[in-house]
């Protein structure tokens, strides 16, 4: 039996960076790119390099550009350490596993570095392999919780919990990362959207490379931690427009969401350090009139348009800056 899983690039939509603050989100997962995992009964348990970690270059210019690109280890670490978090979880809820071992091998074409969730789709789509191969049922906010643990424990990356639940549940997904309610079960309150209530949305990112989530977190974390009134108020700021925007797309008005996005950006810049480079491809998309805001830590930005012409206004004005525009087929 061959196991074949898939987990999708997450795009947050409003309230970015609030999900690791104890506030609140609106994200989505869409199906232009994915991660792809094949599991199957072998006689060891083998992880078979994908791609992206080979280790044969043509140049020293091939090896630098491939580590900026896909960091030092690729994907295998996410795989050993999904692997070794399912079992510890399984122990830890004495779920016995079967003697079995298998091989398991990953493919992606998410693009990396710029804020898509990448990484936290492979380790999804080990997940669900490795579900399915045990028959091991845990629950969707659980399973969150433990795709983000193999980052933040068992790598040491830095991470909220927004890609997780997005990639779990997908589809337009409401989130609220109360403080105390997390305190109380361990998770928030997450609530599926009808994706058909949005706007029409572009995704567009750089195909250069970006800073990615360890640069970006870093000083807001300690500011927040140390009781920042600038930082905390963000927090807050970021967690009301998510409620909005809810609001707003329940009661059929997607019309009006454009500028709650700008406001998104705007806050964002205004206590971040960010790249001219993220700042030019936000800039470029609304001198055409749409909305843009980034999609995670920087390198694709996310936005409302109004028309066909108006997307097509943002191809012609992005992609001379070595920007790809799209339209997100969301789950």
């Amino acid at each position: 039996m061959i196991i074949h899983t898939k987990a999708y690039p997450r795009a947050g939509l409003i309230g970015n960076p609030s999900d690791g603050y104890f506030g609140k989100t609106i994200a989505f997962t869409f199906a232009n790119f994915a991660a792809e995992v094949l599991l199957y009964q072998s006689p060891e348990l083998e992880i078979i390099p994908a791609a992206q970690d080979h280790s044969r270059f043509h140049s020293i210019r091939q090896l630098a550009t491939d580590v900026r690109q896909h960091g030092y280890y690729g994907g295998i670490r996410l795989l050993k350490a999904a692997v070794k978090r399912f079992y510890d979880y399984c122990e830890e809820n004495h779920i016995t596993l079967d003697e079995r071992n298998f091989t398991i091998r990953y493919q992606s074409d998410i693009p990396q570095q710029v804020g898509l969730a990448g990484s936290s789709a492979i380790i999804t789509a080990c997940f669900r392999a490795l579900l399915a191969f045990y028959q091991v049922d845990i629950p969707k906010p659980i399973l969150a919780n433990l795709i983000l643990s193999v980052e933040t424990r068992e790598l040491g990356i830095p991470a909220g919990l927004q890609d997780r639940v997005a990639q779990v549940y997908q589809g337009l997904v409401f989130m609220d990362f109360n403080k105390d309610m997390m305190d109380l079960q361990g998770y928030g309150r997450y609530e599926p959207l009808d994706a058909t209530l949005l706007p029409p949305l572009f995704i567009a990112y750089r195909t250069d490379l970006a800073e990615g989530t360890e640069v970006f977190h870093n000083n807001i974390r300690a500011r927040w931690e140390l009781g920042d009134p600038v930082v905390l108020e963000a927090m807050k700021y970021w967690a009301g427009l998510t409620v909005q925007v809810r609001d707003l797309l329940q009661r059929g008005e997607k019309d009006k969401l454009a500028p709650l996005i700008n406001a998104g950006f705007d806050k964002r810049r205004a206590i971040y350090q960010l790249g001219q480079g993220n700042i030019r491809m936000v800039e470029a998309a609304r001198s055409v009139g749409a909305s843009a805001q980034f999609t995670g830590s920087g390198g694709a930005i996310v936005g409302a348009y109004a028309d066909e012409a108006m997307f097509a206004a943002l191809k012609l004005k992005l992609e001379p800056l070595g920007i790809k525009v799209l339209k997100p087929q969301i789950i």
